[in-house]
């Protein structure tokens, strides 16, 4: 971290980040979302510098509390998560089906409701699409 020159030629980029916008806990949406258009604004930049990045990690723990406090999730059911995964990857349920080795009719069942993952199903999917296997786990 580069440290205050009390001549004005160098500046912190964290305290620059912290007097722009301190942190500290959030109280309500309107926090929320000046704490996110923070948050956007770094990470539109190309490239962060080490300060920014910690910047950036701690502002994002603030949001993470305040959300999980004040707008927690309820459980999202294998049909809602396993489709939101397709359509965020922009594949097929075949494709889906060929790159795991789950057959095409388990995909489909699980999509509508009539069937949910097991370990194994949890696995393959998890490993394809990039994601932690407790992401199926509620």
């Amino acid at each position: 971290m580069s440290t205050l020159n009390y001549t004005g030629k160098a500046k912190d980029r964290y305290l620059d980040l912290v007097l722009r916008f301190p942190l500290r806990p959030l109280r309500c949406d309107e926090d929320l979302d000046a704490a996110v258009a923070v948050i956007d604004g770094l990470l539109s930049r190309p490239s962060l510098k080490a300060e920014e990045q910690d910047y950036l990690e701690v502002l994002g723990d603030l949001v993470e509390a305040y959300e999980t406090e004040s707008h927690p999730l309820g459980p999202v059911s294998d049909a809602d998560l396993l489709s939101h995964l397709i359509e965020a990857r922009g594949v097929s349920q075949s494709e889906v089906a060929g790159a795991t080795g789950i057959a095409v009719s388990t995909i489909s069942e699980v999509l509508r409701g009539k069937r949910t993952l097991n370990r194994a199903h949890i696995g393959k999917l998890a490993r394809y699409f990039h994601v932690p296997p407790d992401t199926f786990v509620f």
